[in-house]
């Protein structure tokens, strides 16, 4: 899929088949995340992708919408505020770091005509527990990684001129 069509075509999807996810395509996904940059290159993340039933079962009870359960696999984006780059402040950068490397995750799995639906609306603790993620890294998103069963229509956007301004 050509890049802008697959920003284009992109929604966060909420029904899954229960169609195995090639592996070809979670390579190439590997590949779109292993390139996403961040501060200084330490890359302070890593991805589980989660084909196991019994740990997207022990997952999808931490964060229970009934869609999650559905898809076949279930990504992880899991960070380590001790490594990522700091701001002159002292704060960490992990949450912007993450941020372009799910971007990459949930567009490249477009691209492979996949369907995601980035969550960060769960408890940190509790799904670093059960995902058996030990400090300092924690889980800080996941994503139903599957074949859409329905795909949403394409949410009202802004006016590209409140959002994007070229200033001379």
């Amino acid at each position: 899929m050509e890049f802008y069509d697959a920003i284009k075509t992109r929604h966060s999807v909420r029904s899954y088949t229960g169609e195995t996810v090639p592996r070809e395509a979670l390579d190439r996904i590997a590949q779109a995340v292993s390139a996403a940059p961040s501060a200084c290159n330490i890359q302070p993340w890593t991805f589980r992708v989660i084909l196991n039933q019994d740990l997207r079962a022990a997952i999808s009870s931490v964060y229970k919408a009934p869609w999650l359960a559905e898809a076949p696999a279930i990504v992880l984006c899991i960070g380590n505020k001790e490594a990522a780059w700091k701001r002159i402040e002292g704060g960490s950068i992990l949450d912007m770091d993450i941020g372009i490397a799910m971007e990459h995750l949930v567009l490249a799995a477009a691209a492979e005509g996949l369907a995601t639906c980035w969550i960060c609306a769960f408890e940190v603790k509790k799904m670093s527990a059960v995902a058996g993620i030990l400090p300092p890294w924690e889980v800080l998103a996941i994503s139903p990684l599957g074949k859409a069963r329905t795909v949403p229509q394409s949410p009202k956007r802004k006016e590209i001129s409140e959002l994007f301004r070229v200033i001379e």
